[in-house]
């Protein structure tokens, strides 16, 4: 049998272990830390969103200007293949009422047990701590037993992007490989906000029932006050607009017109402070009432207009060690439609380590274990010619 090594033990690397190894091949899994798939695992804690039910264009469409190129592999393995995956592992999943997939269970640890118990019984040796360090005559790696060297026949690289350092991700994989890769930025991010003293009692607060404008985009996700800026899926929807500079404001009632607005708040205030005359009239909680009023002071004498286009002043973006995922890494062009490096016969790179980006909600583990997949498959070609 060919041995076949792949770096990294994330879900895209695991994946193209695991089909590797039910072709037939020898697989060596090498992973920096003491267990695999540690943001994966990480991932569940919040219910494992596994990929999106919805019609395949618009899934695609996350994808933006790297939608053609993964088209064949998202095509080959898209949201009903990674069901059926998931349940082949013994997961019930269920699809919420956004589209969202998740296993019954709302946790990654029972389905990566399932997984790592299939990739044993195909063979495939994971051995940790194995931290790639170079390319000497092979592949390089310092371990607790000191200095490693394999000299596989193919090689997957599956290094995961350059966030969440402590989980395994930190992009020092650019310069070990000699690779040029296009920057690393953060993706599905929070912002910084520079906030008034008047903010502190409302941190922590999650945002509901809004509508977060940016450009042509409008998010109705919600988000999170926190005392460094927002964060929460609501923001992350929209961050790689902001990331380009795009100012944002927010639709604190998105359910109702100026006129709904201006008609409700016409009614006698008689005695009540403007606070409670906005939460009996239009049901404005406090922390959305705190966010009118950190941004705009004076308030202007018809505030119904003001309510539904509250200009937010944000900060940078988080740091990107914190970034849920990041864009930048390999370049799509580098790659041959099989996921091979054009200019290294064999060596093949999956997941987050390539140069694409994507909302949360299920697109971005979607996409690495479609990947892995498809390089998997197209190793396994490679190895037979």
């Amino acid at each position: 049998m060919t041995h076949v090594l792949v770096i990294g033990g994330g879900p895209a690397g695991l994946m193209a272990a695991d089909v590797l190894s039910a072709k037939g091949q020898s697989v060596v899994v090498a992973e920096a830390k003491p267990t695999v798939a540690r943001k994966f695992l990480m991932a569940g804690k919040s219910g494992l969103n596994l990929t999106k039910d919805e019609p395949f264009e618009a899934f695609l469409s996350a994808y933006a200007e790297a939608s053609d190129f993964l088209k064949p592999m998202l095509k080959a393995f898209g949201p009903a293949e990674a069901v059926a995956w998931a349940e082949s592992l013994g997961q019930e999943m269920f699809a919420g009422s956004t589209g969202r997939v998740f296993p019954k269970v709302m946790k990654a640890s029972p389905l990566l047990r399932q997984w790592l118990t299939r990739l044993e019984r195909q063979g495939v040796e994971i051995k940790t701590r194995h931290k790639w360090v170079g390319l000497d005559d092979g592949y390089v790696f310092e371990t607790p037993e000191g200095t490693v060297t394999f000299q596989p026949n193919c090689v997957i690289l599956a290094c995961g992007g350059a966030s969440w350092s402590r989980l395994g991700s930190d992009g020092t994989w650019a310069g070990v490989a000699h690779l040029d890769v296009a920057p690393f930025q953060p993706a599905n991010m929070g912002y910084c906000v520079d906030w008034s003293p008047y903010m502190e009692k409302h941190f922590g607060k999650p945002v509901k029932g809004t509508a977060l404008k940016v450009g042509d985009q409008i998010s109705r996700g919600e988000f999170v006050v926190s005392k460094r800026g927002v964060e929460g899926g609501g923001i992350y929807a929209i961050s790689r607009i902001l990331r380009d500079g795009a100012p944002l404001t927010l639709d604190l009632l998105p359910d109702l017109s100026v006129d709904d607005i201006r008609r409700r708040l016409a009614k006698p205030r008689g005695k009540s402070s403007l606070t409670n005359h906005l939460r009996k009239t239009l049901g404005l909680d406090p922390v959305k009432q705190a966010l009118m009023m950190e941004f705009v002071h004076p308030l202007p004498e018809d505030l119904a207009p003001l309510l539904k286009d509250v200009p937010v002043r944000l900060g940078d973006a988080r740091p990107m060690d914190e970034a849920i995922s990041t864009a930048g890494g390999v370049r799509l062009s580098d790659l041959t439609t099989e996921l091979m490096l054009k200019d290294r016969p064999g060596v093949f790179a999956v997941g987050e380590m390539l140069d694409w980006e994507a909302p949360t909600g299920g697109y971005l583990l979607t996409a690495c274990l479609a990947t892995g997949r498809w390089a998997g498959t197209s190793a396994s070609d490679w190895l037979q010619t």
